[in-house]
């Protein structure tokens, strides 16, 4: 069975369906227990994995606050893509704005 995909806008807010195969299903209930949450929590993870969702974005999609949403992330170790290039920017950034 192919798995079928549906998208629905209302009112600010989109649903999408997916179809999946019974024993499937059954499979991510056990793992899960609630397969609509674990399915949204995937999303939410995979899209920060990847850059397309922010921090703030994966706490609003899930309904956390901002330690909540830490510790989903740490929990699961999806880090902050922060190298050192990034630091020195921060750190260019910091004097700018409050100089020593």
């Amino acid at each position: 069975m192919a798995a079928a995909t549906g998208r629905l806008q209302i009112s600010g807010v989109t649903r999408i369906a997916v179809d999946l195969p019974e024993d499937i299903a059954k499979r991510l209930e056990t793992a899960w227990r609630d397969v609509s949450r674990g399915a949204l929590e995937a999303v939410a993870l995979e899209g920060y994995r990847v850059g397309a969702l922010t921090r703030d974005q994966v706490g609003r999609l899930l309904g956390l606050s901002l330690w909540d949403t830490e510790a989903f992330l740490k929990e699961r170790q999806a880090y902050l893509a922060y190298n050192e290039e990034d630091f020195e920017q921060d750190r260019r950034d910091l004097d700018r704005i409050a100089p020593r």
